[in-house]
């Protein structure tokens, strides 16, 4: 069965390569897809569902991921809109958003939402998390919010995800954990 994984960011192609197993025969596809609000589990799934309706070959299983990031000072705000924050606001404006309060503490997590419609009539979800602070930007902005998170269980102490090797980052980041769900998924469905 060929897999598609939906986006048209190639650091997230590059670090979903690495994490999925090789004999799965991913592809990539660059799809216009909406944004919705609602749950990170809400919108995974709405993506892969309207990725499945652009993609109508019931032969073809389906990935779409949506990462987010959670301020625990501000009730898990920007949260799914993450993206949206550090496009009006970059870097320094998401640390403003935490300058009044003395917690600096974050969530990072990836929702992967999966579709294989031969299998099931709805898309399985699958989320990781990794704990850190929002930190003023260190290293390459090359990737979204990586200069401004730095994980607390870093096996390097004080580094953020942007300072991290992508082996050393795909180690311990929730996307890393979501996609392992995933892989698992695979491995059962092979010995079923």
């Amino acid at each position: 069965m060929k897999v598609v994984f939906v986006t048209g960011n190639e650091k997230k192609w590059a670090e979903v390569k690495a994490l999925l197993p090789e004999w799965i025969e991913l592809q990539r596809m660059n799809l216009d897809l909406m944004e919705i609000q609602g749950s990170r589990s809400e919108i995974a799934t709405f993506k892969c569902k309207q990725a499945a309706s652009m993609i109508d070959d019931r032969n073809v299983a389906i990935i779409t991921e949506d990462t987010s990031l959670g301020f625990t000072a501000l009730r898990n705000l920007p949260g799914p809109y993450i993206k949206h924050f550090l496009d009006a606001i970059k870097h320094e404006g998401l640390n403003n958003l935490l300058v009044a309060y003395e917690d600096k503490s974050a969530t990072a997590y990836c929702t992967v939402a999966y579709w294989n419609r031969m299998e099931t009539d709805e898309p399985l979800v699958f989320e990781g998390s990794t704990a850190g602070s929002i930190v003023p930007a260190r290293g390459p902005a090359l990737f979204g919010w990586d200069p401004i998170f730095e994980p607390v269980e870093s096996s390097v102490p004080k580094k953020t995800f942007a300072e991290m090797t992508m082996s050393e980052k795909n180690a311990i980041s929730h996307r890393h954990r979501a996609f392992a769900q995933l892989a698992t998924h695979f491995e059962n469905s092979l010995k079923q």
